[in-house]
């Protein structure tokens, strides 16, 4: 790759949108590898932006740093961690989703006490018995 198609930290700050601090805290702890420097500057390739898109995707599914490493590991080393990581996720679904009807519901609801409502009480009476997620 040419080093002209290379970008300093403040593009690639500007391209992903992640402050040029939280780049470089990636690079501290092994989460981006070590870019090349020119005149003591960093010099990122255009693919860093797209790791920088998987980090922040992990971070925002609830991925720790440790398990961020790990998933940047070869497959076999990783897949327990992401077989867990989805199933927590897929339970976080369903709370949001009961927490989403919830809210909805308490918008529409007449009862001053939402405990007390006769269709909200059925609809959590669902939740208990509804089938955990897989």
């Amino acid at each position: 790759m040419r080093s002209d198609a290379r970008m300093t930290i403040g593009r690639l700050a500007g391209l992903t949108g992640v402050p040029a601090s939280a780049i470089r805290y990636w690079e501290r702890n092994g989460l981006l590898p070590a870019p090349e420097r020119v005149s003591g500057q960093r010099r990122y390739p255009p693919e860093a932006a797209e790791r920088i898109t998987v980090l922040r995707t992990c971070q925002q599914a609830g991925l720790t740093l440790v398990e961020i490493k790990e998933f940047q590991r070869d497959q076999p080393l990783r897949e327990a961690m992401i077989r867990a990581k989805i199933g927590e996720i897929e339970q976080r679904m369903v709370d949001l989703e009961h927490a989403h009807q919830l809210l909805t519901h308490a918008l529409r609801c007449g009862e001053e006490d939402i405990v007390v409502c006769p269709k909200f009480r059925e609809q959590m009476a669902s939740w208990r018995t509804a089938d955990p997620a897989p």
